[in-house]
């Protein structure tokens, strides 16, 4: 007989309307209840949207129908009075909504500083960028910008004429937002959480982003306000994890992991950074230990997206500006480049909203 998980998972084929994610993920799954054949499940949405709520009904009803072993199907709906909203949105500014012309939002994190998690980012998008993607790159991290530096890019951006957006710069076949081109050299950024809450959202919503398959969002370290608020802005399709392959990365790591599954993040996978050095004679050297990701990755049961070993090409490309991906096309760091951005690809090839 099908038990709960068994519910859960074939609901997750059940997406909501207008979005690429399932109602599962949306956390709008309530109530599960599974006896003798007979399944019973509550939708709880914050869209009074009744055309919605029909589509996800019937959905719900014919993936529960599907499941061998269930007899009966019940699905409830239950909707708040009123006007029009978006999933996780009854008013806005209170809940994650999707941006027109972006297909998917992917969110590179790490669990500590260090890690190498914006040269990745800056890798991952140049990378997607040459397999034909229209990729965006959105560096979240507000006191310590840095794709500026690793992107090539010193300008100030402007600002359309017609509804005040600020117009992204572009290199390397990316478009580029930070915080970094709106700084004087060396200006710290003194704020609290929520003028960094606040930007963020600007950041998303009010940048004339265009038409984008990717957006890539260059999360900084931890699990805070600049985290929290990018999950209540905008639905994001996934989460790629960065860490090193020592413990002191591996356990905050997992906090990040966490993190993301709290706010029905779908996570997809860990890329291990610094995962080993080749010395000139050939021999190779793990540093920081070697295969932690791999393990926690299985672990956790999640993809293992690939491992990164260090290289001088790698930290050259970022301190120039020109990524190693673009800068040398046919290194060992830009085919593993290549290969995690493909599987990205594989995973979110059905992924548009």
């Amino acid at each position: 007989m099908p038990n709960e998980d068994d519910i859960l998972n074939a609901l997750k084929a059940v997406k909501y309307p207008g979005y690429s994610r399932d109602i599962v993920s949306f956390g709008i799954v309530k109530d599960v209840a599974v006896a003798n054949g007979a399944v019973s499940v509550a939708i709880h949405l914050t869209s009074a949207n009744a055309e919605a709520a029909q589509q996800i009904k019937s959905g719900c009803e014919a993936a529960l129908k599907a499941i061998d072993g269930v007899r009966v199907a019940h699905v409830q709906v239950h909707q708040p009075q009123g006007g029009e909203a978006q999933p996780g949105t009854p008013t806005p500014g209170q809940g994650p909504q999707k941006v027109p012309g972006i297909m998917r939002v992917v969110a590179v994190a790490s669990g500590k500083g260090g890690v190498g998690k914006s040269t990745v980012s800056a890798n991952l998008a140049c990378a997607l960028a040459k397999r034909g993607e229209k990729v965006g790159l959105l560096d979240c991290d507000i006191y310590g910008p840095s794709i500026p530096l690793m992107m090539g890019v010193n300008e100030r951006p402007s600002v359309t004429e017609s509804d005040d957006k600020l117009v992204p710069l572009q290199s390397h076949g990316v478009k580029l937002m930070s915080m970094g081109f709106l700084l004087q050299d060396d200006q710290p950024v003194i704020w609290r959480g929520p003028m960094i809450m606040k930007t963020i959202q600007q950041f998303v919503m009010q940048v004339d982003w265009g038409e984008l398959d990717y957006l890539l969002v260059d999360l900084p370290p931890g699990t805070g306000d600049a985290q929290l608020s990018l999950c209540q802005t905008v639905p994001l399709d996934g989460g790629v994890i960065v860490t090193t392959p020592q413990e002191a990365s591996l356990g905050v790591v997992r906090k990040g992991i966490e993190m993301f599954r709290k706010v029905n993040v779908p996570i997809l996978g860990i890329v291990e950074n610094m995962s080993y050095f080749t010395a000139p004679g050939g021999e190779r050297v793990e540093i920081f230990g070697h295969g932690g990701g791999q393990d926690e990755a299985a672990r956790q049961g999640i993809p293992f997206l690939g491992e990164m070993p260090l290289f001088t090409e790698i930290r050259k490309g970022g301190d120039d500006g020109v990524p190693v991906v673009v800068s040398q096309p046919d290194s060992l760091p830009a085919e593993v480049f290549g290969q995690i951005a493909q599987q990205l690809q594989e995973q979110l090839a059905g992924a548009a909203r």
